[in-house]
């Protein structure tokens, strides 16, 4: 076998392979690699054994990002939650990590990155030198049941009450993609980010994931009067729905506007012929957004992502400069953190 390079924007036999492959996620899309490359610049590279004019049958796609701050490094894939390498058997998939393992050598990067989330990438890493570097909690929730069972099975104190205080409080719902819901998430975004001492991801991101991604993205808001007071970003490929972006007013979180709004998004997903609700990933330290998503759903798996070489501290994958970053946006108002957002965003990737 031999591996070559191509350019999954440009090449239409990625589009056709990631429409059919079954591990294929939204975060394989030519939509979603657009997205990042608008805004941060990152321009995807996939390696793949087919050679050109042929049919693909596999497939790692990275991002290569190059920072004074984060260091020069491939990430498969930058702002993405998991991105499954895609190969039918384990031979090709030991190919590849054995290839970029050694292409390492020859290249100035610090470091290369995967977010597997099946579990299949383990033993291939493993072989090749790879090792766990950062590790979440994944939290999903099956769709195919009807939809008095799911409600069932959502907690009742935490999920179900909520809902039902929500519909109590009249609550305003919208969905859609217009500037004035954008703006308004934003803000409750803004806010959000805010109460964790986070800056914002900057406002062209979302501008360019409508763009790129059309109607598989749908922002869904939830109003107190004319108050935006809870938002969620959610994207669709296939038969799977992807929570990317929660965020709220908590001035109003008794309300139980989030419940409602995820549970309307359940609703409307499934309505659609969804059957599968990807809730993303979630830092293991985040015990309130962990308990939030062990709530909605009866499990959570871990998601591992490998990294050669290994970090020099398994504890932490952050560097010094990093951490300092992080030190400082606690002490910023929610204006600096917006602007710093935009100034910050591409060296995370």
């Amino acid at each position: 076998m031999q591996v070559y390079n191509i350019d999954p924007l440009r090449d239409s036999r990625w589009v056709e392979f990631v429409k059919h492959c079954p591990q294929a996620s939204v975060f394989h899309t030519r939509e979603w690699l657009d997205s990042i490359r608008r805004t941060y610049g990152y321009q995807p590279v996939v390696f793949t054994t087919s050679p050109p004019g042929g049919q693909i049958r596999n497939g790692l796609v990275f991002c290569p990002i190059r920072s004074w701050l984060t260091g020069s490094r491939m990430v498969s894939l930058p702002f993405s939650d998991h991105c499954e390498p895609l190969a039918d058997t384990d031979e090709e998939l030991d190919f590849l990590a054995k290839y970029l393992h050694a292409d390492m050598e020859h290249r100035d990067w610090t470091y290369l990155e995967i977010r597997p989330i099946n579990g299949r990438f383990d033993k291939s890493g493993q072989k090749a030198g790879f090792c766990p570097a950062n590790s979440y909690f994944f939290h999903r929730l099956d769709l195919r049941p009807s939809l008095d069972e799911i409600f069932q099975s959502l907690h009742k104190n935490s999920v179900q009450r909520r809902i039902q205080r929500a519909e109590r409080a009249g609550i305003v719902y919208k969905c859609g993609q217009t500037e004035e819901l954008l703006r308004d998430f934003y803000n409750l975004l803004v806010l959000t980010r805010g109460r964790h001492h986070l800056p914002p991801q900057p406002y062209v991101w979302f501008r360019n994931l409508i763009a790129c991604m059309g109607e598989a993205l749908e922002i869904r808001l939830a109003y107190q009067g004319t108050t935006p007071i809870a938002a969620v970003l959610t994207l669709r490929f296939r038969k799977t729905v992807y929570y990317k972006y929660g965020c709220s007013d908590a001035m109003y979180h008794k309300l139980g506007a989030m419940p409602a709004l995820l549970w309307r998004t359940i609703q409307e997903s499934k309505a659609a012929g969804s059957e599968d609700f990807d809730l993303g990933r979630s830092d293991c330290e985040n015990k309130g957004l962990v308990a939030f998503k062990d709530h909605l759903t009866r499990g959570r798996t871990r998601l591992v992502y490998w990294r050669y070489p290994p970090p020099r501290h398994p504890s932490t994958s952050e560097g010094w400069k990093l951490r300092m970053v992080k030190r400082a946006f606690a002490c910023m108002p929610n204006r600096l953190l917006g602007v710093t957002g935009r100034l910050i965003y591409r060296h995370i990737g």
